[in-house]
């Protein structure tokens, strides 16, 4: 057994080049055992039958649905909408305030959430004299701010990757987010089987 005298003494190049050695040994993928490969396998079906769904919906829904409709419940619609919106701002405050990598989830959802409130905001006056003011407020309010949360979320998750790249004690640049692979900190190699 090294003792931590012993490490204290190793040059910083010898230490970490231990530390990744050791981070080896006990580094699995998650997804490299058969159970997950199997509900890998079931989820990209799912998702690929999902996508092949919603194209021949969307193009039925784009020719059968009326040109005009009137809601009772379009109070409550919105009233809901803004509830769960709030709720997201909430969430992700609350998250950011711990410290918790959720920020990352609650920035995505928010920020989508915005672009979902500009989108029927502007769609839904469309030739009304609310109109004009649904369009400063989408491009001057909620888009520029869900922009913000997703440059947030990716800062986050860039700088988590970061971090974890120098406590490995890792030379070189830092990978880009399209090359770190689920559960690990390395460059992805090849397409991702």
């Amino acid at each position: 057994m090294v003792s931590v005298e012993e490490l204290r003494g190793l040059p910083a190049e010898e230490r970490a080049e231990l530390l990744r050695a050791l981070i080896a040994l006990a580094d699995e993928d998650p997804l490299d055992q058969p159970r997950y490969r199997r509900r890998r396998g079931l989820v990209l079906f799912f998702l690929v039958a999902c996508c092949a769904w919603l194209v021949p919906w969307t193009v039925l829904l784009g020719v059968t649905l009326p040109q005009h409709y009137t809601s009772r419940q379009w109070g409550v619609a919105w009233i809901g909408f803004d509830a769960a919106l709030t709720a997201a701002f909430a969430f992700t405050a609350f998250a950011v305030w711990r410290r918790l990598q959720l920020a990352i989830l609650g920035q995505v959802v928010t920020g989508t959430l915005l672009v979902c409130d500009a989108w029927f905001d502007v769609m839904l006056s469309w030739g009304s004299g609310e109109f004009p003011v649904s369009v400063v407020t989408a491009l001057l309010g909620e888009l520029p701010l869900a922009a913000l949360f997703f440059l947030g979320a990716r800062t986050l998750v860039l700088t988590t990757v970061r971090a974890l790249w120098v406590r490995e004690g890792r030379a070189g640049p830092v990978p880009r987010l399209r090359e770190v692979r689920l559960f690990t900190i390395g460059r992805s190699v090849g397409g991702g089987g």
